[in-house]
Order: structure tokens, then sequence, then C-alpha cells
């Protein structure tokens, strides 16, 4: 990878995302906003056993879940645009590469995405009584790394759209089967074997594992490092091939 080409390419996509106030909003203030009312919908239901309230036994889970969503369905139709614009056909007649270009975009948004995770976990755990057995930094290096993993997997996708439309279509092929089989609405030992299967070859599962690693365990644990390094290779894999199948929109 050219190292002009790549940092050219970053700095390009973060002046872009700084002149567009509407989706540097909707990058960093989506996530708070939702969990936000998620606290206070969930403020009034009775609390579980040890009491523990529902809000305070999914909300580590949720910073996690919700910069996923956010920065994939962004970052698809973000990368979209470019192609419908003609800017992606033009910057691929040059000589930046693709996994310069994607790389680029990656980190762009995957600096937007550490932001984003940030502000989340400061409003969950600052203004919102959230806690956890394990270290906050440690959920928020989760919340970062899945909301990277949504970028990687977006500007995937995006390189099989023809259109922003279609690009929204990806997500609930990707993002919704994910967010069902997690293990935040039943508890995956509980799925029926195919369904566990399927769970296991999805990266949110292991992510959300590891949240939930976090929630009860004061320390580091193994099962937590295993999940994070299988997210990482996800994200990385998701880049590498979205560089390999990228195409112009023309011969």
């Amino acid at each position: 990878m050219n190292a002009v080409a790549y940092t050219a390419t970053t700095t390009r996509v973060l002046r872009q995302l700084r002149a567009d106030h509407r989706t540097v909003a909707m990058i960093v203030l989506v996530p708070s906003l939702l969990m936000t009312l998620l606290y206070f919908m969930y403020q009034n239901t009775p609390t579980g056993p040890g009491g523990v309230s529902l809000f305070d036994r999914i909300a580590v889970t949720m910073l996690g879940i919700l910069p996923f969503v956010v920065m994939f369905l962004v970052t698809s139709i973000a990368m979209q645009r470019e192609r419908s614009s003609g800017t992606l056909e033009r910057l691929l007649t040059t000589p930046l590469t693709k996994t310069a270009l994607l790389g680029g975009y990656g980190s762009a948004f995957s600096l937007a995405a550490a932001v984003q995770a940030a502000l989340a976990c400061a409003v969950s755990f600052g203004l919102l009584g959230v806690t956890s057995e394990g270290s906050v930094l440690w959920v928020l290096v989760v919340a970062v790394l899945v909301a990277v993993l949504g970028v990687s997997l977006g500007l995937l996708c995006s390189a099989f759209a023809r259109t922003e439309f279609q690009a929204v279509q990806f997500m609930p092929v990707l993002v919704i089967p994910q967010f069902l089989l997690c293990g935040l609405l039943v508890p995956r030992e509980q799925l029926p074997d195919w369904l566990r299967w399927i769970s296991n070859a999805l990266p949110l599962s292991y992510a959300v594992e590891a949240l939930q690693q976090i929630t009860h365990d004061p320390g580091t644990t193994a099962l937590m490092v295993r999940d994070l390094l299988v997210v990482a290779a996800f994200a990385a894999a998701a880049l590498a091939l979205g560089a390999a199948t990228l195409r112009r929109r023309t011969p």
C-alpha cells in the first residue's frame, strides 16, 4: 500500500465528513441518543434477580451493537455515493490502488467511529448510570472494534451495490440476522443447533460475547481476548475482500 496515497485518501474523506454536518451528527450522536431512549424506556420496569434492571443488563451490549449498525449504514451509503457521483471511477483511473482507497476510507470512518464510541460510553457510564464489572476502557475498545467491523462490512457491501437503495438493502441481509442471533435476545446456547451454528459464523456474536464477559468479569478473560481477535479478523477480511471485489462502474 502506498503510504502517501493512503494518507491522502484518509484526509480527503475526513474533510468530506467534516463538511457533511448531517452525516457527522448521525455518526456521533445517534448511538448516544438511542442509549438515552433505551434508558427512559426501561426506567420503570421491575428489576430482575439481584436488583439489576433490564436496562443495566442490556446497556453494555447495546454499546457494541448500535455503533455497528450506524457505521454499516453510513459507510455503505457514503461509498456508493462516491460511485454514483463518478468520483470512485475517476480515482480508479489513477495509480491509487484499491487497497489504499478502501484503507483510507476505513481509517477515516474508523476515526469517526472512535469518537462515536467514546461519546456513547461517556453518556452511558457518566450520565445514565450504566455499570460494569470490567473496565470501561475495555467496553470502549470493543465498541470501537465493532464499529470498525461495521465500516468494513459497509465497504464490502458497497462494492456489490449499484445504487444507494441497493446498499441499504444489504442491511436486512447482513445486519438484522446478526442482531437476532448474537445472544442479546435469546442466549446462544438456547438456540436450535442449526441456528447456533449460524450464530457461530457471525462476527457480532463474538462481539456481544466479549461485552458480556466485560459486564460480568472484572478481569481480562481468555474468552474475551479470543472474541476480540475473531472480530478483528472478520473486519480485516471484509476490508480485504472489499478491495478485491471493488470494480469501476464502466469497463
